[in-house]
């Protein structure tokens, strides 16, 4: 399995550090999907954007039926987190 360098806590700084603080402000922790982008903060960042659009941007569907969704693929994708 390839490995991916990410920049722990200790190590960020700038952008990086921002964007861990943020993280943590919204969930309570830095789940791993977000850690994994921290080498590019600019790739976090706009990932972090998308998500909040379509998790809470105007929308015909519910946040739950969002959740429900993303709940789907993530399983459908055998994603295990």
């Amino acid at each position: 399995m390839p490995y991916i360098r990410q920049v722990c806590d200790e190590e960020a700084t700038g952008a990086c550090a921002r964007e861990l603080d943020a993280a943590r402000r919204r969930a309570g922790r830095v789940w791993n999907i977000v850690r994994v982008m921290t080498p590019n903060p600019a790739v976090l960042r706009a990932s972090m954007q998308m998500y909040a659009a379509i998790m809470h941007g105007p929308s015909p569907l519910s946040r739950r039926r969002r959740e429900m969704l993303a709940v789907v693929v993530s399983r459908a994708n055998g994603c295990v987190y």
